[in-house]
């Protein structure tokens, strides 16, 4: 059972540098900025991983609120588990505290579907997380949808949003914070319920 003291660890995975920022493959960071701002903070570089960290409370005022440690890890997606996995020792979170926020090929564009554990399903983000920690935390996948006609995967993830997706974009950023909210603060049944369309 993990330690309910520890704060969570959510992890939004992208790529940093501002030529990948609008990409499908960047919208952990986006979420992660998102939650950031409702926090009222803004991300610092870490010192002891390679990636920026943001420490706050989420929830309402008092004893229902959660401390939360946001992350978005500045070593390009396929290396994420080092950087997540420096911050998970440093501040002693258990792994199924740990949610990383995604994007996902085999889901529908703006569609969430929230677990814990699993397979990476070719993510590479996952992929290095899982062997750096394995596979018992949570994720909060968003969908992005497959590549039209022969695009590859790779292409496809590395390009930003199409102009009707963008139309949406903001909406769904919003709802996917609101289910890491969720989660953190009343547990994945109840996220699940609500954010699993």
């Amino acid at each position: 059972m993990s330690d309910v003291n520890a704060p969570w660890l959510v992890v939004g995975l992208g790529n940093p540098g501002p030529g990948y920022a609008g990409n499908r493959h960047n919208v952990g960071f986006m979420v992660a900025d998102l939650l950031a701002e409702r926090i009222g903070g803004s991300f610092k570089r870490a010192q002891k991983a390679q990636a920026q960290v943001l420490e706050g409370r989420i929830g309402p005022a008092g004893p229902a609120s959660r401390r939360v440690v946001l992350v978005k890890p500045m070593s390009y997606m396929n290396l994420s588990g080092g950087p997540v996995t420096a911050l998970r020792d440093f501040y002693k979170v258990p792994t199924d505290r740990v949610v990383a926020v995604h994007d996902e090929l085999d889901i529908d564009y703006g569609t969430l579907r929230l677990k814990l554990g699993g397979g990476d399903n070719g993510h590479n983000g996952l992929k290095s997380m899982t062997k750096a920690m394995g596979p018992d935390y949570h994720r909060v996948r968003f969908g992005i949808g497959r590549p039209p006609g022969r695009m590859q995967v790779a292409d496809f993830v590395l390009k930003d949003f199409a102009s009707a997706e963008r139309k949406e974009l903001g909406y769904f950023v919003d709802r996917a914070a609101d289910a890491v909210e969720c989660l953190v603060l009343d547990g994945l049944e109840r996220a699940q319920g609500t954010y699993n369309s």
